[in-house]
């Protein structure tokens, strides 16, 4: 039984998990006249786009760059239904320096198309005709994005969508539907171009979770011409909260509720319909059953099974466990004194060390800066965070648990010094978090981190739908299409929005 006071004429809709794809779905549903309930077991919303307070300094927990913040983009096309004010932020550029093994000039992502061009020229000469195909792709990705389809399509209402986002223009994209990268590097004769092959791998990795090798084609022709204008990767004023903050502002304005620190333990199906979850307050351990029209899931497809339990169906429980394993991420978070950043640093550096070893288990690094008065540091300080891709499993089965996280920070710390200027005095507060720590703050099982792969059978029409075996439980987030980042999520939260909307026309 509800323990709140109901509108009886608006659908209620539960909203499990109050990370950005989570407040998305949720204050738009609000926004729209829907009794919305958002419920999560952290301390803070935002998932793993929050922030947390440290002697002054401010870390981002995971996401440092924000993408869709133009005109037309995701994140501005919601905040203007929304009606709030989108944040203030600066462009990346370069969205990225990648510092490749042994090398001490690094290659600049820069946002300018023109210039980004001459760059890859220069770095990877005879590479261009590649680089032309993913543009050709992107372009066509894009504009078909922008006609919002619904993939993959789950009935008649989604498949009109997806046929309505169809131009002549798209059929382009359609023989490079079952490509990898390593396929279309193949095709150009680029296949022994190994500098090329380790920059694509390590860009690909950060937004698809897999190598060039793997990474679907099509999603990879828009996560690597995303940062160029007229779209471009943003960093955010004051820190990634402000999204969150904002989101939650709105979803209270227009009378949705938000409860932080309470554990969403079982969602209940009646006659192949979600009709209620269980709730537990974690600091009265009181639980309740709160009923819903709707259950929109801002969770991993992982841990959508269980909460399902044995009501999970089996053709869907079966697809999940036979995922191949999702990354984690080892973080350093360093408040340093100003004199540790070099002149001029960008605010996102990748770095790889062994040429021979793989991008994932500590070989690489992707770092982000904050820069003077961005509202991370105090003045004449700033915050340094370093990841790495990491077997989320061993962190949760090794019996040197502390030991294992102090070796992994100070060998993250001694090659983060070969480029910044780390000494006792200059580093003013360092923590790291583990696998284990991801679990522990944002529920997400074994605390994966990324989605769960761009591969070909996972990707775009192959993918996860929103749309459940089970009526109205609709799954959001960085597992369903388009995949992660905060752009990626509030899609998908938008694509829920439209489809229960649909249903109640």
């Amino acid at each position: 039984m509800s323990k709140f006071s109901l509108d009886n004429k608006k659908s209620r809709v539960v909203v499990i998990g109050a990370g950005i794809g989570g407040l998305t779905a949720g204050a738009l549903l609000a926004h729209r006249g829907y009794s919305v309930l958002i419920l999560d077991q952290a301390l803070v919303p935002g998932g793993c786009a929050s922030t947390f307070k440290r002697k002054g300094f401010t870390f981002d927990v995971g996401a440092t760059q924000v993408a869709g913040l133009e005109p037309g983009g995701i994140h501005h096309r919601i905040f203007s239904e929304l009606e709030i004010d989108i944040p203030e932020a600066t462009p990346c550029d370069p969205a990225c320096a990648v510092y490749l093994p042994g090398e001490l000039t690094p290659i600049n992502v820069w946002r300018d198309p023109e210039k980004w061009q001459q760059e890859r020229q220069r770095q990877f000469p005879g590479s261009e005709p590649f680089w032309q195909l993913m543009a050709t792709l992107f372009q066509a990705s894009w504009e078909f994005q922008g006609r919002d389809p619904v993939l993959p399509p789950r009935n008649l209402w989604d498949l009109w969508q997806l046929t309505q986002a169809v131009r002549p223009s798209t059929l382009i994209t359609v023989p490079f539907t079952l490509f990898t990268v390593g396929d279309a590097l193949r095709l150009y004769g680029l296949e022994n171009d190994r500098r090329l092959w380790t920059f694509l791998d390590l860009q690909l990795k950060l937004y698809s979770q897999v190598n060039a090798e793997k990474t679907a084609l099509l999603y990879a022709a828009t996560a690597l011409s995303v940062s160029q204008l007229p779209q471009g990767l943003f960093h955010l004023q004051g820190s990634m909260q402000v999204l969150s903050d904002r989101l939650v502002q709105s979803l209270k304005r227009d009378g949705g509720q938000l409860l932080m620190r309470h554990t969403v333990e079982k969602i209940n199906i009646e006659n192949g319909q979600a009709t209620s979850v269980v709730i537990r307050n974690q600091q009265t351990d009181e639980v309740w059953t709160e009923a819903a029209d709707h259950v929109v899931a801002n969770v991993t497809v992982q841990n959508l099974v269980q909460l399902l339990g044995e009501q999970a169906p089996s053709g869907y429980k079966k697809r999940v466990e036979k995922l191949p394993p999702a990354s984690g991420a080892f973080v350093v978070y360093l408040g340093v004194d100003a004199s540790a950043i070099p002149p001029g640093c960008p605010p996102h550096l990748q770095f790889m060390y062994d040429a021979n070893g793989p991008i994932g288990e500590n070989n690489s690094l992707f770092v982000s800066v904050s820069h003077s008065g961005d509202g991370r540091a105090p003045t004449g300080k700033a915050t340094i965070i370093a990841s790495s891709f990491v077997d989320p499993v061993r962190w949760w089965r090794t019996q040197n648990y502390e030991e294992l996280k102090h070796q992994y920070t100070e060998q993250a710390i001694t090659r983060l010094s070969q480029f910044f200027y780390l000494k006792p005095e200059t580093i003013l507060h360092q923590e790291a978090a583990t696998p284990r720590t991801f679990g522990h703050y944002t529920a997400r099982e074994l605390g994966i981190v990324g989605g769960i792969g761009q591969r070909i059978p996972t990707f775009g029409p192959f993918g996860f739908a929103n749309r459940t075996p089970i009526n109205h439980l609709w799954l959001v987030g960085d597992s369903t299409h388009p995949g992660e980042g905060t752009a990626g999520v509030s899609y998908s939260a938008l694509t829920v929005v439209r489809q229960i909307a649909a249903l109640n026309k």
